[in-house]
């Protein structure tokens, strides 16, 4: 499974390496992951519901007898950017059928959701189309395109589709290394006017305890040393307990902490309506817990922000984040911001830049305003020119970029706490991640991948941090 550079809400993170060719005679399928970690995580569940009807992933598309585009519509033009790649599928496809190969061809996740059968009109090479919410049938769609059907399934499921999906062998899992996602909760909600999610994703839907809970021991059991939770609005999530009261996603987290052998625990991304005090305690409990927290606010006009449908002040976001850093000191906040949101004056630029110096980011992800057909922002009036977002975008990213560098050289010379994950470029030289998200290189043993060990930082670079072992 490959991933592709766009991202979401949330920060863009290295896709799980579901494996290569083995030289048995399996069907092999290889998927393209484009957007957030929910998609890398539904690209893996997919693949391990394939592997039952005997497909083996790979990352060589040229092998493929199975090709999945899973999609991603946050970004402007997806679609069109989706269109042009099966263009090149189907150029594959016509050649592989030359030489007497079969290859199938399908698209799933939001703008399969979103297009359906438009795909299938304009992109005839495509046997199959999946919306994010049915992907457990990929393997029935696969059989009935099998048999000269061209399926397209974007209803949303009455089922619970995770019950209907397979979780990967212990074997299977130890590959993909010791970090791992796990989808909670699904769709939103809130219906921001600049947000296609609700229209792909649906509204919002909590997996029950029993079930999380489950997949967390198998990944643990298997060798996963931290997990992290996904979902569209995570902190929305509202779970079945195990007499079926509602569970809020503080008594989640504190619940999975007690798993023996989960070293760490991450949840990802929140709306700062669904921080309660619950949530906010367990950031001062809970060691397991990450003192990371991505928190996005998109704007720091309040004008913009009600014009946005945000539902909160910027004044009620700066108090919620004093309350978060009351309980945990070292926190370390990321957000996301949205430059030249329709109606954005020169004033309300100079409030989110205001919010940005008050709050004092360790990351941030930062964007310039571009329509999503569908949303209520499309419609909005007083749409601000390019060039004006640029230069925005241009002064925003230069202010989060000091932040970022400034709680990077606040961390050398401290002693922290690193989970070792892979290789790193150099000979002897392993990755690991900070508390805090960031990528640490350090000279260590490929045998002591999974380890927690203690290092004091030395340096920085752009994106990571260097250190010794103690």
């Amino acid at each position: 499974m490959t991933k592709d550079s766009l991202t979401l809400d949330a920060p863009a993170t290295d896709a799980l390496q579901l494996g290569s060719r083995d030289g048995s005679n399996s069907r092999k399928v290889f998927i393209k992951t484009y957007g957030c970690q929910m998609n890398v995580y539904d690209s893996t569940r997919m693949s391990d519901a394939l592997s039952r009807d005997g497909y083996e992933p790979t990352e060589d598309m040229e092998e493929a007898d199975l090709v999945l585009l899973n999609t991603c519509h946050i970004r402007e033009k997806a679609a069109e950017k989706v269109y042009s790649a099966l263009g090149r599928l189907r150029e594959m496809k016509k050649r592989k059928a030359a030489d007497g190969r079969e290859m199938m061809i399908g698209v799933t996740g939001c703008v399969a959701q979103a297009e359906g059968e438009e795909i299938l009109r304009r992109a005839p090479a495509v046997d199959v189309v999946i919306g994010p919410q049915t992907y457990h049938r990929l393997p029935d769609a696969l059989r009935r395109a099998k048999q000269g059907q061209r399926v397209v399934d974007t209803e949303y499921a009455i089922e619970d589709k995770f019950e209907h999906l397979p979780i990967a062998e212990k074997t299977k899992i130890r590959a993909r290394g010791v970090t791992a996602f796990l989808t909670v909760q699904e769709g939103c909600d809130k219906f921001c006017t600049f947000c296609v999610v609700p229209y792909t994703r649906g509204s919002e839907v909590s997996r029950p305890v029993s079930q999380i809970v489950e997949e967390a021991e198998k990944l643990v059991d298997g060798g996963v040393r931290e997990i992290t939770l996904l979902g569209q609005n995570v902190n929305a999530w509202h779970g079945a307990g195990p007499a079926g009261e509602a569970w809020s996603l503080g008594d989640l987290l504190y619940r999975l902490a007690e798993i023996p052998g989960l070293a760490r625990l991450r949840y990802t991304t929140s709306h700062p309506r669904d921080m309660d005090d619950r949530l906010i305690g367990a950031h001062r409990d809970l060691r397991t817990l990450m003192p990371y927290l991505h928190l996005p606010v998109q704007a720091g006009s309040d004008r913009i922000l009600k014009a946005m449908n945000r539902r909160h002040t910027a004044a009620e976001y700066l108090t919620l984040i004093e309350k978060i850093r009351t309980a945990r000191p070292d926190i370390a906040l990321s957000g996301d911001f949205i430059v030249g949101f329709p109606g954005e004056t020169d004033q309300d630029f100079e409030d989110t830049l205001k919010l940005i110096e008050e709050v004092n980011y360790a990351q941030a992800f930062s964007f310039k305003y571009s329509t999503r057909p569908g949303t209520p922002g499309a419609e909005l009036k007083d749409q601000v020119p390019e060039e004006v977002k640029t230069k925005r975008l241009e002064r925003l990213q230069a202010l989060l970029l000091r932040q970022q560098h400034a709680f990077a050289e606040a961390c050398v010379g401290k002693t922290v706490d690193i989970l070792l994950e892979k290789p790193g470029r150099m000979p002897g030289q392993l990755i690991g991640r900070s508390p805090w998200l960031q990528s640490v290189n350090v000279d260590a043993k490929a045998s002591q991948i999974g380890d927690i060990i203690n290092v004091r930082i030395t340096g920085t670079s752009t994106n990571s941090l260097f250190a010794d072992l103690l």
